[in-house]
């Protein structure tokens, strides 16, 4: 073990004690664990069921990033992947900051020639790649904080491959559910053999700049990511419809050990041991819903997120596109190492991304994320599963 990561765990354990006195060190893995460590790092605003079984840890500094949840209190499992070696360093990298988290706020497109990760004239390589400051290291300002959610705002400026400079205000509202919320959202009634929680982020952007924002000189997404801890046994599932246009382009090939095609469903290996991404564009989007099960644990995952039925998505593929708004609407990524060896995570991911707009200054647009836990009884988890993805777990493997 290097130097550094020794002084990360040494500050690690030293935040423990100062937060929790003479009191047991939360385990491991435990919603518990990482709460004491965020908020030995950084703000951490914790929302809480009444019952305090269903909670969420968000960073106001991580532009109110959602960092993790659990279903069963401090003692239970952490759902989020954090990368305690960055948020311990307190330092910050060149092309982007991987603090971890279930449900972060980005902005697409990512490659192309309306990018806002390229500069203008530059080759789409991983040297010229950086993820602007604004969705990367800049804080959110906490605008309102109730007993189930907080709202957060900011005023961000981006430029893109074309040169031109988008400025636009935030706003950005996160909420914890409670068991009604659920059961009415996902028309589902919680079975007691399960435990759950459910959460969602409400964003909007508002053009505050004094030019219309125009497809010829390049339109933005809201992009929404949520990074998971990964298991050998985690399957990404998505449903589809129609003649399957699936994107895999993104990083290169993937193997049918790690992709699989049924008729229900894609199916995505979450194993965070391979570096690899699909995306579904809007025409093979059958409901506003995926997700993933981690059959080692006996997690099933569930995302929900605002679909129109619309065709304009930014795509974000890292070339010069012949068509720049045929992009997806729904993406998975799983991590793995580079050619170097060297890995960010290892975690998987679940993303959506809004529709993109023409807005003239002072108009808005907006997209919500919600996402579910249900940890527990395999047989009520493969019924709700069947239910909200169309899919019947004992297919897995």
């Amino acid at each position: 073990m290097d130097f550094n990561k020794k002084l990360n765990i040494i500050s690690i354990l030293l935040g423990f004690v100062l937060i929790l006195g003479c009191s047991e060190v939360p385990k491991t893995g435990s919603f518990g664990y990482d709460v004491s460590f965020l908020k030995s790092h950084t703000e951490t605003i914790v929302l809480k069921s009444q019952d305090n079984a269903c909670q969420l840890a968000i960073a106001p500094a991580y532009q109110g990033r959602i960092m993790t949840s659990t279903s069963q209190g401090l003692a239970g499992k952490s759902y989020g992947w954090i990368n305690y070696d960055l948020v311990a360093s307190h330092q910050f990298e060149k092309h982007i900051n991987v603090f971890g988290g279930e449900d972060r706020f980005w902005l697409g497109p990512e490659g192309g020639q309306y990018s806002i990760f390229f500069a203008p004239e530059t080759t789409f390589t991983m040297d010229n790649w950086f993820t602007p400051k604004a969705i990367d290291t800049a804080p959110f300002i906490v605008k309102k904080k109730e007993l189930n959610s907080v709202r957060f705002s900011q005023q961000i400026q981006v430029k893109n491959y074309k040169d031109f400079i988008f400025n636009l205000e935030v706003d950005r509202t996160v909420s914890i559910f409670d068991r009604v919320t659920i059961e009415n959202q996902l028309e589902i009634e919680i079975d007691p053999k399960i435990s759950f929680v459910g959460f969602q982020s409400e964003n909007k952007i508002t053009n505050t700049g004094s030019q219309r924002w125009e497809k010829e000189s390049g339109l933005l997404s809201i992009w929404i990511l949520g990074m998971f801890a990964p298991s050998p046994e985690t399957t990404v599932i998505i449903p589809y419809q129609g003649t399957l246009e699936l994107n895999t382009d993104y990083f290169g090939s993937i193997g049918p050990d790690r992709l699989v095609i049924s008729k229900d469903a894609v199916l995505f290996k979450g194993d965070g041991a391979y570096r690899s991404k699909i995306g579904l564009p809007p025409q093979n989007v059958k409901s506003p819903f995926f997700g993933s099960y981690d059959k080692k644990n006996q997690i099933l995952t569930i995302v929900k997120f605002q679909f129109s039925g619309g065709s304009t998505y930014v795509n974000s593929l890292w070339e010069q596109q012949d068509f720049p708004y045929k992009g997806d609407v729904v993406n998975a990524y799983n991590d793995g190492p580079l050619e170097d060896g060297a890995q960010l995570g290892p975690f998987y991911e679940l993303e959506s991304s809004s529709e993109s707009q023409e807005l003239q200054p002072g108009e808005s647009m907006e997209h919500w994320h919600s996402t579910f836990h249900f940890e527990g009884d395999f047989s009520v988890l493969n019924k709700l599963s069947q239910k909200l993805l169309g899919f019947d777990l004992s297919e897995l493997n």
